[in-house]
């Protein structure tokens, strides 16, 4: 942090013209009288903040450096403050207020908007099959087959883990816009695939196709927000990418409603998701590409452009300076993918990988995909209808936890989230099982899965995936985030494949008081091991769990 922008032009390939007319731009960035550079700031925020609401800029000030990967500078209207920040066993670090955000004149939410289609098709995709499967299973020839079954179901998982490994690497090589547009292709033709399939194995494929597709999404949609978004509003945004695949499920959820009356409703269902296919890619075409990537490319002017379209002139010397400040964070090369396992980065590697696997085992994509069915076997008349309402806890929960998340902290929402979810599939189980409960067993079956899902979307849903840059030091930052997704994906396979088939077998009371279990050993494990990252810098929790041997 002691080093000029001039000092990094090796780094990004920058020429000295280039440099000159930015250092212009940028002003002096040392403290007058000073001889270090200006120390960045944490201010503390007490607003109780709504998860679409813009103002809501509390998620924004604490994880604004984690989104950016940067040193970012918070703005608050709140009393700033200084905080002495533990960041190793022998260094103490100041942190002092900053300058505050002027008000800026770019436009940022039609962009957050475009890429919010990928977001919407990655939960439409997860969800779609859960009405559709009794029917396409008629009409396809494999209604007593439960391993094709879990076949047409998990493919889409399979290539989901395919696509999000490759998502970050194909970002980094053509530019964030670029790879939406890339994106698009397995998507939209997936999508035809699926809902004009005369056999299984069509299906399988376009449900493959489609799972590449979403994986990418999963890597590049709050990758892409982040990166354009501004600093004060940039952890607020970065929830409604969560929202959105939330919403895309429920969308996938009400879309079933027709069923009933249409059995070949099913292929329309799959049909409508090339709509937002084709728009993605299309306006992909005229958002602008990611400051910091062009920055990194070492394209200058094609920054400040794309800077001055999302935030307005005035901010482009700032956004500037915060980006030459984020290309000095460390003299130590990008790690390889065997340094995630050494003795330095296992122990926080380990854990963002335990915390989606707990995620994916504590049954909550068994419940997304499954749930019709589960309805259906309690008796509940309208079992679609139903699913839908599942859905829309989904998406009530979710808009809560975005208030909470600076508020309550991560490890709190977690530990809260995951015992709910345990006493929730409790509940499930003892319905299903206690003949005293058989005659409220439907009643039950709808309360315990809204609970269920309602205790999910306020931590374990939302919090991992908000967490992992938080806890991931910058040089292990992509590969560690790509390893965990891969587990999310890979378990989130085995799943899909296997719920049915393990149902029949031990019968769904077991399972769901398995998955009960599960949610149990999530709070042991987020006790003892997760670390409270509210109101720490970045800098702060990567020294602190990474320290340089």
């Amino acid at each position: 942090m002691k080093a000029s922008y001039a000092s990094v032009k090796g780094s990004f390939g920058v020429g000295v013209q280039n440099q000159k007319r930015v250092l212009l731009g940028f002003g002096e960035v040392r403290n007058k009288g000073s001889s270090g550079l200006r120390k960045l700031c944490m201010t503390d925020r007490r607003t109780c903040c709504s998860g679409l609401s813009l103002s809501s800029v509390a998620m924004g000030a604490k994880l604004a450096g984690v989104r950016m990967g940067v040193n970012g500078v918070f703005g608050s209207s709140a009393k700033p403050r200084s905080v002495k920040a533990q960041a190793t066993d022998e260094d103490v670090e100041d942190l002092v207020p900053s300058r505050p955000h002027g008000k800026s004149s770019g436009t940022v939410l039609p962009f957050v908007g475009v890429a919010c289609l990928g977001a919407i098709l990655f939960g439409y995709h997860l969800g779609v099959v859960n009405g559709a499967l009794e029917y396409l299973s008629k009409d396809l020839g494999i209604a007593e087959n439960t391993v094709l079954q879990g076949w047409v179901v998990s493919t889409l998982l399979a290539g989901a883990t395919v696509g999000s490994f490759t998502g970050g690497a194909l970002a980094d090589k053509f530019g964030r816009t670029r790879t939406f547009q890339l994106d698009a292709i397995p998507l939209t033709v997936g999508a035809i695939l699926c809902a004009t399939a005369q056999s299984v194995q069509t299906m399988i494929v376009g449900r493959l196709l489609a799972g590449i597709g979403i994986g990418i999404s999963s890597a590049i949609v709050p990758l892409y927000i982040s990166e354009i978004s501004p600093t004060e509003i940039r952890g607020a945004l970065g929830s409604v990418n969560q929202l959105f695949i939330c919403i895309g499920i429920l969308a996938a959820l009400v879309a079933g409603l027709p069923l009933a009356a249409n059995p070949l409703w099913w292929r329309t269902m799959f049909g409508v998701a090339i709509i937002p296919s084709v728009l993605l890619a299309l306006g992909m075409v005229i958002s602008p590409e990611s400051p910091r990537w062009l920055f990194q490319q070492g394209k200058v002017a094609e920054a400040e452009k794309a800077i001055k379209t999302l935030y307005g002139k005035e901010r482009v010397a700032e956004v500037m300076n915060d980006l030459a400040t984020a290309g000095q964070g460390s003299a130590e090369p990008e790690a390889g993918w065997f340094d995630l396992f050494s003795s330095r980065y296992w122990k926080v590697v380990s854990v963002g990988a335990a915390l989606f696997l707990f995620q994916q085992l504590a049954g909550i994509n068994a419940v997304v995909y499954y749930s019709t069915s589960v309805f259906r076997s309690a008796g509940i008349a309208s079992d679609v209808a139903a699913s839908a309402l599942v859905g829309a806890a989904n998406v009530f929960g979710t808009a809560v936890a975005s208030s909470l998340m600076d508020r309550q902290g991560r490890k709190s929402l977690l530990i809260t989230s995951f015992g709910g979810m345990a006493a929730s599939m409790l509940l499930l189980s003892l319905s299903f099982t206690w003949k005293v409960l058989a005659p409220y067993s439907g009643t039950l079956a709808v309360l315990g899965t809204v609970l269920y899902v309602l205790s999910f979307s306020l931590g374990a849903g939302p919090v991992p995936a908000l967490l992992l840059p938080e806890i991931f030091a910058s040089r292990i930052r992509a590969k560690a985030v790509a390893l965990s997704l891969g587990m999310h994906w890979i378990s989130n396979f085995v799943i899909g494949l296997y719920f049915l088939s393990v149902v029949n077998k031990f019968g769904i009371s077991s399972v769901y008081l398995g998955f009960s279990v599960v949610c149990l050993l999530a709070v042991l494990y987020i006790a003892g091991k997760v670390v409270e990252t509210k109101g720490r810098s970045l800098e702060e929790i990567e020294r602190a769990l990474n320290p340089v041997i």
